[in-house]
């Protein structure tokens, strides 16, 4: 029994037992109880939840009486339900590019609602000197805040925005002096937030234990075992995962998809990560120093976006977000300031695909 077959039992079963103006959420299974859980919002009170119906194997099995919720809560239905025009998606159909330039300067002239999935790893402020351009971490925190401003406003209603991110150790500058962490995953939650982002999850991505020892931290402890110099080797990463904000619930973008046969064709195979902590090696490259690896991108493309969509990376680095795209079937916009990784990228998928054209990739600004 599916999601939508448990929706239409609810509604089915409401029209017959219940009087009381509702919409419903999204369906869910329940593992415990072995059933569909239907919540019932009610509409003249803010959409808030007043029940729910409860559904297995075709038949309701528990109701909530919301007749009764909203008396007692004082609730008064409406004399007549308010309708709305339907609200219809549709997307530009685009083709993949690679630009060079500033992601500033690029989002800024690009339509709004063009993108379906934002997926990047912004530069790690000073773990990599070559890899940032600011002086201040204040000035990074600045950078990040205008670049995702600017991924709201491209990202379609209600789609996510994903950001691989993680503590930066700053290393001591002589021996007198203290290492530091920088908690960018916990400073960029309040940028994104503040910009009408809605926090969805917090995926740990977790590496072998050896990945972490060539940084150092930890092996003055492990040396002399003193307490208060414990600090352990960091072997994980974030994955931080929003949704632009917006009242329509997931399952919205699900119904109204401009090719419901896309969406089938997207349905998530067995075998797919059921925690929030996903075990995958880090990668490498002789091009970029600090790559992550293609299987992280391609679970993030598969689980957050539909065959079809445009797939948009910021800090594009050597394009392994576009990889992903393009191996499942999505598009692609991928924008880094550096012309090295440029060449890299627009190189790769002219030498992959056939179908890349040169005027697929798009020259942004004078550099080259």
């Amino acid at each position: 029994m599916s999601a939508a077959d448990a929706r239409t039992v609810a509604y089915e079963w409401l029209k017959q037992h219940q009087s009381l103006d509702v919409d419903f959420g999204l369906p869910e299974f329940d593992d415990r109880l072995r059933v569909w859980r239907v919540a019932l919002l009610a509409r003249h009170n803010g959409r808030e939840p007043i029940g729910e119906i409860r559904v297995r194997d075709g038949f309701v099995v528990h109701s909530t009486n919301v007749n009764l919720v909203a008396k007692r809560a004082g609730i008064t239905p409406p004399k007549a339900r308010r309708s709305s025009p339907s609200a219809t998606i549709a997307f530009r159909p685009v083709q993949s590019s690679v630009i060079l330039g500033d992601a500033r300067s690029v989002l800024a002239e690009i339509p709004p609602g063009l993108a379906q999935l934002v997926f990047t790893s912004p530069p790690y402020y000073n773990a990599k000197p070559e890899l940032h351009e600011t002086a201040t971490y204040a000035e990074y925190l600045s950078l990040l805040e205008d670049v995702f401003a600017l991924c709201h406003a491209v990202l379609s209603e209600g789609r996510f925005l994903v950001v691989n991110t993680s503590p930066v150790l700053v290393r001591r500058a002589h021996r007198q002096s203290s290492s530091k962490r920088i908690p960018i995953p916990f400073d960029l939650h309040h940028i994104l937030s503040g910009l009408g982002f809605e926090f969805i999850d917090d995926i740990v991505w977790q590496k072998p234990e050896a990945a972490g020892w060539h940084l150092g931290r930890g092996r003055r402890f492990a040396a002399d075992r003193q307490p208060l110099q414990y600090k352990p080797v960091t072997v994980t990463e974030y994955v931080m995962v929003y949704r632009k904000g917006t009242d329509r619930l997931i399952d919205w973008n699900i119904r109204n998809h401009p090719n419901p046969n896309d969406v089938f064709q997207s349905l998530i195979d067995d075998g797919y990560e059921r925690t929030n902590v996903w075990k995958i090696q880090p990668s490498q490259s002789k091009n970029h120093p600090a790559v992550f690896p293609y299987a992280l991108a391609e679970r993030v493309v598969r689980y957050y976006s539909f065959m079809g969509d445009l797939v948009l990376d910021p800090f594009a680095g050597t394009g392994t977000t576009g990889r992903a795209a393009t191996d499942l079937g999505r598009r692609f916009m991928l924008i880094d300031n550096a012309p090295q990784c440029f060449e890299v990228m627009r190189s790769n998928f002219m030498l992959r695909s056939s179908a890349f054209r040169w005027d697929d990739f798009t020259y942004y600004g004078s550099t080259l």
